[in-house]
Formats: structure tokens, C-alpha cells, sequence
């Protein structure tokens, strides 16, 4: 089937989905007229990704992160993972009859911050009115102040209120790099279409359209202005009020269209959020490292060999000989004679006396004499 493009562009194997799927669509009849089959095998062959959409997808994800990253507390990232297929726009006008929404110029599908939004203020309403059991700290205030007024709000008019909160646009990172194909089998065509009253003699009308295969990842970013909450609780706490909203808007309302038949639910992935967590650890303990002396790391490395010798002695490791940490101690002693900083020394006394007898069998009153820690701690 051809594609309505001049003749000299034949080769669309390269182009995105959303290119593939709207500007060189190449379902047409020789007469330019709609196909009554094959509207699978032509979504099969534009679904999936090629290598550059995939680093397209892969630049736009990091630029995203680093973003965030760079605002710091100021941008909420909330890693998901879709159990259901995802689907948006379909009301899109297409040959189709059902539409997708592609993010231009990529060409690659998204989720809109708008849509987004919409979904999260429901989730939080829905918390609010206390239908679901616990509020999970959602109230009118709270929504007012970080979605703004509702549409129904009869002072949106005369006391406009911007709310503190911006939803990012959501480019989902697919299963296996490619769309899927879904099918919609309306029995009643017909009724829907005003022709006639619906009956069992109709015959069901298959309709394909374009997905987010389950198991893709979205990763959902909300800026907040905390300048626009007058409300100090509120800028402490709004960061876990939205992630209650997204996992109530996951588990019971979805993103996208034809959530009522379960599409569009979402999960929290708790595997990347916690190698984020990690991440963040790492990035705090190595700021707090570059802040110190020599002296102050030499002290920290001595720590973390003696604590991750004691984790090894409480998994069932060897105790004994243990002449390796024992010379750990003595040589940090020794350096520490040497620092002109009185409380590194005292620093380095600490360390030893906390730790060398977790690993090593010592009398610790005979090892402070010998290792003359109180000489370091200018008590002698």
C-alpha cells in the first residue's frame, strides 16, 4: 500500500513512528481510497523504533534528568513502570479513524504535562473527599494552592491563583524499543454511528490502533515553586502529597485514553527509585568528602575498611589473625603524631578506640598506652 509523498521518497524505514504513522502513512489503497485489511501489518511495520529515535529518546531522557537534577528540590522525579498498555490521542484525526499523540519534530510518543496534570488534580480530589479511606494529607487548601483553582471554582475569576506546580511532558522509554498494536471490536457500530438501534445481528467491526506496550517506563517529572505556598507546611510536604496522588492515579484512574477499560495504569519502579536514592547518598557523601582535609579522608577510609571488615566478621568471616587492621591502627596513630591539627588528632583517637576493637581482639585499655591515644587527644 503507498504512502500519499511524492514518488522519489520510497524508503520510510528509518523515519519514527509518528512519522511513519502520520506524514508518510502508507496505508492507501492505489486509489487513494481507505483499505478494508491489512491495517495491522501496516501499524506492525511503524511501530518500532530505529537506532537514532532511540538515541533521540535516550538524549531527551538524559537532558530531563540533568535538568531536574540540577534544580534539585525544587523537581520531584517519580520513576514508573506501565502494567497496562498506554494509549493518547486517539481522537486525533487520522485515516484511522483513531489518532496518536507524537511529540514534534521527534516523532516519538508522549504524554502530554497538561494530560498529566488533569489526572494528578483528580487523584488528588478523589484523596481529598476521603472516598478511598485515608486523605493521605490532600485537602481543598492543598489543592488550591499547588494545581490553582478548579474550573468549577466560582472565585477563579475574582481571586486568580497561580498554582506552585508544572508537570513535564513524558517521553515513555518502550518495551523492546516498539509500539504495540491494540484491537477494539465495537459490536454495535452502527447505534454508535446514529443509523439505528442496536441489535444482535450486527457484526462486530475489529479496529486497530497504536500503543505503549506494557512494561514501558515513564518517568514523571513536577517542578514546584515554592515561592507561590504561602503555606510552610505545605512546602515541606508536597512532594510526598504528589507521590500519594500518582500512586492512586496508577492504581485506579491511569493516564491516557480508554482508562476505563484499564489502560494507561501505572506502578512505582522501585528498582530505579531506589538506585536514585543510592545515587544520592553517593553524590552527598562525595560533596561531604571534597569539604575535608587530607588528614579528616585519611580518617574516613580508616572507618570504612574497619566497618566493612565488621560486616564481614558478622557474616560468619575470620577473626583471627587480624595483624592486617592492627597495623591499620598503628599507622594511622603514628601519622596522626605528626598533624599539627589538634582536633584531627582527637579525631583520629576517636576513630581507633571506636573501632579497632570491633575487629580486632585487643585490650583496649593496654592498645591506648601503646598507641599513646591520649597523647593525641593532648591529655598527656
Amino acid at each position: 500500500m503507498p504512502a500519499a509523498v511524492p514518488a522519489y521518497l520510497k524508503d520510510f524505514s528509518d523515519a519514527p513512528p509518528g512519522h511513519r504513522f502520520s506524514l508518510y502513512y502508507a496505508g492507501w489503497e492505489s486509489d487513494w481510497s481507505k483499505p478494508k485489511s491489512g491495517v495491522v501489518d501496516t501499524l506492525d511495520k511503524l511501530k518500532k523504533l530505529p537506532d537514532h529515535s532511540i538515541k533521540l529518546l535516550t538524549g531527551f531522557c538524559a537532558r530531563q534528568s540533568a535538568t531536574a537534577e540540577m534544580l534539585g528540590e525544587q523537581v520531584l522525579a517519580l520513576p514508573c513502570i506501565s502494567t497496562a498498555p498506554f494509549s493518547t490521542g486517539l481522537g486525533n484525526e487520522h485515516p484511522l479513524e483513531n489518532g496518536f499523540a507524537f511529540l514534534t519534530p521527534y516523532g516519538l510518543p508522549y504524554l502530554a504535562g497538561s494530560g498529566i496534570k488533569g489526572v494528578i488534580r483528580k487523584a488528588a480530589e478523589e484523596l481529598a473527599g476521603g472516598e478511598w479511606g485515608e486523605t493521605k494529607g490532600w485537602g481543598e487548601d492543598a489543592i488550591r494552592a499547588l494545581f490553582g483553582p478548579g474550573e468549577e471554582d466560582h472565585t477563579r475569576d475574582t481571586h486568580p491563583q497561580q498554582g506552585a506546580l508544572r508537570f513535564w511532558d513524558v517521553l515513555p522509554i518502550l518495551q523492546k524499543n516498539e509500539m504495540s498494536v491494540e484491537i477494539m471490536t465495537p459490536h454495535h457500530g452502527e447505534y454508535y454511528q446514529g443509523k439505528h438501534s442496536p441489535h444482535n445481528s450486527e457484526s462486530p467491526n475489529p479496529i486497530s490502533f497504536l500503543a505503549v506496550p506494557a512494561e514501558s517506563k515513564f518517568t514523571f517529572f513536577v517542578e514546584c515553586n515554592a515561592a507561590l505556598l504561602r503555606d510552610d507546611t505545605l512546602r515541606k510536604t508536597w512532594r510526598s502529597l504528589l507521590e500519594a496522588a500518582f500512586d492512586h492515579a496508577g492504581k485506579w484512574l491511569g493516564f491516557g485514553a480508554k482508562t476505563a477499560v484499564g489502560y494507561g495504569r501505572m506502578m512505582f519502579d522501585e528498582k530505579a527509585i531506589e538506585e536514585a536514592r543510592e545515587r544520592k547518598t553517593r553524590q552527598a557523601l562525595a560533596a561531604e568528602r571534597a569539604a575535608l582535609s587530607p588528614n579528616l579522608c585519611r580518617i574516613e577510609d580508616f572507618k570504612a575498611a574497619f566497618d566493612a571488615r565488621a560486616k564481614q566478621l558478622r557474616d560468619g568471616g575470620k577473626d583471627n589473625p587480624n595483624t592486617k587492621y592492627h597495623d591499620m591502627a598503628r599507622d594511622l596513630a603514628r601519622a596522626a603524631t605528626g598533624w599539627d591539627g589538634k582536633e584531627e588528632k582527637i579525631a583520629a583517637a576517636e576513630a581507633i578506640e571506636e573501632w579497632l576493637p570491633r575487629v580486632v581482639r585487643v585490650d583496649m585499655k593496654d592498645e591506648r598506652k601503646k598507641l599513646k591515644l591520649a597523647a593525641l587527644r593532648g591529655l598527656a
